[in-house]
C-alpha cells in the first residue's frame, strides 16, 4: 500500500504558498507508516516548530492499474473520504531553498490522516464535491472539487503512467486555500459535504 499526494491542485492555495500553477499534476508519495487512522490523536514530533493542517478529499483505490486512460479511471475507485495531510512547514521551507527532496517534512510517521470512507454514488456528482477542516470548531478551510485544477480522473490516469496503482492504495488529491499551523489541544474535524468524517485530537 501507498499514499500518493498531489500538490498545488487548487489555484488559490497556489498563491498562498507564492509558487506557479502547473501544466501537469505534481505528485509525490508518503509511506505506509505515515497513515493515522481511527480518530487516534496525532502528537506534535520535535524535529518541526511549524506543523501545518492542509485537508484533502481521498480516493481509495480498488483495483491493480497501469497506464489508465482518463476515460476508464473512475472504474478504478468506489470509495471517496476526506483526508489531513500534516506537514512541517519550515523543514519543507529549508529543503526546497536548498533544491533538496522534501519528504522528511511530508512523509514523517502519521502524517497522513484518514477514517471513514463514503461509496461514490453517495456523493452525486463527484465535480461538485464540498469539504472542509473544522479547527476548534471554526471553519478553516473549505474547498470544493470543481475547483481542482486536474481531476480525480485525470490524476489517477497521470500518476499510473508512472507507478502501479494497486488495491488499497491512497490518493489525496491536493488542498484548498487556507492552511495553517496547529498547537498542543488543537481538535480537528474533517467533513466530506455535511458528513463528519475524520476527527483528530493533536497531542
Amino acid at each position: 500500500m501507498k499514499i500518493i499526494c498531489i500538490g498545488r491542485n487548487y489555484a488559490e492555495h497556489v498563491r498562498e504558498l507564492k509558487s506557479t500553477v502547473p501544466s501537469e499534476p505534481v505528485f509525490f508519495c508518503k509511506p505506509d507508516t505515515a497513515l493515522l487512522i481511527r480518530n487516534r490523536p496525532f502528537f506534535i514530533p520535535d524535529f518541526t516548530q511549524e506543523l501545518h493542517y492542509e485537508v484533502e478529499i481521498v480516493v481509495k483505490i480498488n483495483k491493480l492499474g497501469k497506464n489508465i486512460s482518463e476515460k476508464f479511471a473512475h472504474t478504478y475507485y468506489e470509495e471517496i473520504g476526506v483526508g489531513i495531510d500534516f506537514t512541517a512547514r519550515d523543514l519543507q521551507r529549508n529543503c526546497i531553498e536548498k533544491g533538496l527532496p522534501w519528504e522528511m517534512s511530508k512523509g514523517f510517521d502519521y502524517s497522513a490522516v484518514i477514517n471513514k470512507f463514503l461509496k461514490k454514488e453517495e456523493l452525486g456528482d463527484l465535480q461538485n464535491i464540498n469539504f472542509r477542516l473544522e479547527q476548534n470548531g471554526k471553519v478553516v478551510q473549505q474547498g470544493n472539487s470543481r475547483n481542482m485544477i486536474f481531476s480525480i480522473d485525470k490524476l489517477i490516469s497521470y500518476v499510473s503512467k508512472f507507478m502501479t496503482l494497486k488495491t488499497g492504495d491512497y490518493l489525496f488529491t491536493g488542498t484548498p486555500v487556507g492552511v495553517g499551523p496547529v498547537a498542543i489541544n488543537d481538535k480537528l474535524e474533517a467533513f466530506l459535504g455535511e458528513q463528519s468524517l475524520l476527527k483528530c485530537t493533536v497531542k
